[in-house]
Order: C-alpha cells, then sequence, then structure tokens
C-alpha cells in the first residue's frame, strides 16, 4: 500500500512469509531458502541468513526511499 511501515515490521513480515511457506532451512535454521519472490528482494540470492536478510530489507527500504 501506501502507508510506509518501519524495517522492524518489514523483517518480521519476510519472516512470517518464510515460515509460512517452509523457507527455513533445516539444517542450518539462521539461513533462508529463498523462493522466486523472496529472490527479488534478496538481489537474486538463492540462501542467505537472517544477518543478511535484515541488511538486505534495508539495503532495499534506503534505496525506495530516493
Amino acid at each position: 500500500g501506501d502507508k510506509a511501515i518501519p524495517r522492524t515490521e518489514v523483517v518480521k513480515k519476510i519472516w512470517a512469509y518464510v515460515k509460512k511457506n517452509n523457507l527455513q532451512d533445516k539444517k542450518e535454521k539462521r539461513n533462508i531458502n529463498a523462493d522466486e519472490t523472496l529472490r527479488e528482494v534478496f538481489g537474486g540470492k538463492k540462501t542467505v541468513s537472517m544477518f543478511e536478510m535484515t541488511k538486505l530489507v534495508n539495503d532495499n527500504l534506503t534505496s525506495s526511499k530516493g
């Protein structure tokens, strides 16, 4: 929508999506195995750690403010 939400909420929503779609790595719980939708957010990467995800979300949010 048009209303901006805080970065923390974006991260929460991505985690909810990850869990709903079983995208959390089974062996390495800190990793996310991105589907096609998340790859767009993650710059095309197939797997990212939760720390990297936070950075990528932050990068996306700051670059879209322009």
